[in-house]
């Protein structure tokens, strides 16, 4: 009675408890993750925003100087001497005012053909080395805008994120390639306010800005975050970045009139964002799980006085069952168990004063000593009914059901058509429906045992379900799959039954996403099936469906495994089937 009431005390109380607390501890830790989510998404939109906006100035100063007569005259110009040269570069100031009227802009070139122009850091002839760069060759395929880190080991100046642009001169039959250098400081400045590690990186993969510095002119392959950038489009990903589960944001920026656009990139650790709902959650926990301890110490208490009690009344009982009918309990008390004792000692001194009447009379001693003899072997004799069994487990469904409890109901129904299908399977042959029934029956128990942690799914061929199989042979792999499915494994477990005809055969799968094995495990588990030493506990059933297969319709008609560690198992056989047994 003791360990009823503790156990009663768990089932009820204790363990309901716990998992609504884990729920909630799982629900916290949720909104606070998806919380970060938003808020990063929000924040990656800004900056999207806020980097369109920053990179129109530059878009729009090369609009300008595509139709810019003075840039036309200068890099068409055959220059006779650098007199004639000097003059020229000293009359064309437009880009010095784009520099000093935008502080977005670092600084103008302009990439030119001309061979009688000189290099001042502003209009550069083209040589060898600039033609082979691959930003110049991408600028000369079209008049679209470019967007590049250009890295340039020589020269400063250009290691920086740059509009790049062809700009032709049709009257003169000849272009040069404008390159306009954006402000570092302006796009890291947009950034190192932000909450998380957040990039922008060009198409090559070149970081272009970044919350720590550091980062610019570096790829990510070199920055080796864990994760394949080139691959993943716009959306929000899961990967694992120094050991640590993180949650990376990616969005695209395509400026007007561009050709190649930009990459946002956002980085948040998981842990980081949790940490704070997970100690609160802990703190909550422990607090229940004190107030759990305390009340479980209470109940064991209390169930110690009870039990202690009735173990003193029970011994007097087994020393009048003895004979002893000079018996007398001394357990005290004004609750029931005192009102049984009283009544104990009455009902000893009653059948004492019977038993001094009875023995007068030897007739009538021994026929009540035959009458008990009768009684004690009828008892003996007697077995439970099934009928009887499944009418109360009826019983119990129709009350679980009348109190809204309908997923004890359906449970209590499921066990009571499992049982009876248990009952009435022979020797023989029974149908794949029938087979099937009881299979979605015990699933259906196992996934009211494991909630969500279980899925399953039962699909066969409709042409399949009268055809005749032995019993038996599709429900222990089941049983095996949940099993071992869930065993170390946290994570939802999908079971799937999958029966199909196919050629006059119906094959049959049993397949899980559980926990796998090891192909030395499996080894030893499929020898397990034809060796003579016993199996172990949790085998003894496929070795049973594997032996009786293989008895039946021969070696080749066994069950067949395969199985991966953490990606699940694979059970399957093959039965001929006579085309006059299905319709």
């Amino acid at each position: 009675m003791r360990n009823k009431l503790l156990f009663s005390y768990v089932v009820i109380v204790m363990i309901p408890v716990l998992l609504v607390g884990g729920a909630m501890i799982v629900y916290l830790r949720e909104q606070a993750l998806q919380s970060a989510i938003a808020q990063t998404v929000n924040n990656v939109e800004k900056i999207k925003t806020q980097t369109g906006n920053l990179l129109r100035v530059p878009t729009d100063i090369s609009n300008l100087l595509m139709f810019d007569s003075k840039l036309n005259a200068v890099v068409n110009t055959q220059y006779e001497g650098m007199l004639d040269l000097t003059r020229a570069y000293h009359e064309f100031d437009d880009f010095k005012e784009y520099r000093e009227q935008y502080r977005e802009i670092d600084s103008i070139r302009f990439y030119s053909f001309n061979s009688t122009l000189v290099n001042n850091l502003e209009f550069i002839p083209v040589d060898a080395e600039t033609k082979n760069t691959y930003w110049f060759r991408e600028a000369l395929t079209g008049t679209e805008i470019h967007w590049y880190y250009i890295r340039d080991e020589e020269d400063n100046l250009l290691n920086r994120l740059s509009l790049v642009r062809q700009v032709p001169f049709p009257e003169h039959r000849t272009s040069g390639v404008l390159v306009i250098g954006i402000d570092q400081n302006e796009l890291n400045g947009m950034l190192s306010k932000e909450p998380f590690n957040t990039m922008i990186a060009d198409e090559q993969g070149y970081v272009v800005a970044a919350k720590d510095p550091a980062m610019v002119g570096r790829t990510l392959k070199e920055l080796k975050l864990g994760f394949d950038f080139h691959n993943k489009s716009k959306g929000t990903y899961k990967a694992e970045i120094n050991g640590e589960s993180a949650n990376i944001i990616v969005d695209e920026l395509l400026p007007q009139s561009s050709k190649s656009g930009l990459r946002i990139i956002s980085v948040f650790s998981t842990d980081s964002i949790v940490s704070s709902a997970n100690r609160i959650s802990l703190i909550g926990f422990v607090c229940i799980l004190m107030v759990l301890v305390a009340a479980l110490v209470l109940v064991s208490m209390i169930s110690l006085l009870i039990t202690r009690r009735l173990q003193r009344l029970r011994e007097d009982l087994n020393a009048v069952a003895r004979g002893d009918l000079k018996v007398v309990t001394r357990v005290d008390g004004g609750d029931e168990i005192g009102d049984l004792s009283r009544q104990f000692n009455r009902m000893v001194e009653s059948i004492h004063q019977l038993m001094q009447q009875v023995a007068d009379t030897s007739e009538k001693n021994n026929r009540l000593e035959l009458a008990q003899k009768d009684i004690k072997l009828k008892m003996m004799a007697s077995q439970i009914n099934p009928h009887f069994l499944f009418n109360a487990l009826e019983s119990i469904r129709m009350k679980a059901h009348m109190r809204g409890e309908t997923d004890i109901a359906r449970v209590v129904r499921l066990l009571g058509k499992l049982m009876r299908k248990n009952i009435e399977i022979g020797s023989g042959y029974t149908t794949l429906r029938e087979e099937l029934e009881m299979v979605r029956s015990y699933l259906g128990i196992q996934k009211f045992r494991y909630g969500e942690r279980l899925h399953y799914e039962v699909v066969a061929d409709e042409a399949a379900l009268q055809a005749h199989i032995p019993p038996l042979v599709i429900q222990p792999l089941v049983e095996n799959a949940v099993v071992h499915g869930l065993e170390n494994k946290e994570e939802p477990v999908t079971v799937k039954v999958s029966v199909r005809m196919n050629g006059g055969c119906l094959h049959t799968e049993v397949m899980d996403n559980g926990s796998g094995m090891e192909t030395s495990r499996l080894e030893q588990v499929e020898a397990s099936f034809t060796g003579e030493e016993e199996p172990e506990a949790g085998r003894i059933g496929m070795r049973n469906v594997h032996q009786r297969l293989t008895l039946m319709y021969g070696r080749q008609y066994g069950i067949r495994m395969s199985s991966r560690e953490g990606e699940g198992t694979r059970v399957c056989f093959t039965l001929p089937v006579e085309e006059e047994t299905y319709v």
